[in-house]
């Protein structure tokens, strides 16, 4: 593996569990990181989080952004945002989900993606 693409899965996986920590830390619940690496050819990561309410939601999809413009990731899409049931923020190597427990349980993403590692918050 280059250099380059070490340095560039090494930011991936800061930028995923340092979204996973801002929705610990705001109280998301059922937080998951999944390791897509090999498994998925569109992204690396997936953070996945539950959210109480489209206000906390997009509380945490703000402070999300606001942590990836500071590690100097550009986002290459956002939806869900007005509605906050499922908020989608695409950085493209990282795609962070922030569901409602309804739509959560609805799209179940980590049956989709049973075969990824799950990653912990402080690894």
């Amino acid at each position: 593996m280059t250099k380059k693409l070490e340095k560039k899965r090494t930011e991936d996986k800061q930028l995923a569990l340092a979204a996973a920590k801002i929705a610990s830390d705001r109280n998301c619940s059922d937080i998951t990181v999944l390791d897509l690496k090999g498994i998925s050819p569109a992204t690396n990561y997936f953070v996945i989080a539950t959210s109480t309410s489209d206000r906390q939601a997009r509380s945490v999809a703000d402070e999300i952004a606001k942590e990836a413009r500071q590690q100097g990731h550009k986002r290459f899409g956002i939806a869900g945002y007005t509605k906050g049931q499922w908020i989608l923020l695409d950085y493209v190597s990282v795609v962070i989900h922030i569901f409602n427990e309804d739509q959560r349980d609805y799209y179940n993403l980590e049956m989709l993606w049973g075969d990824a590692k799950k990653l912990t918050i402080d690894e």
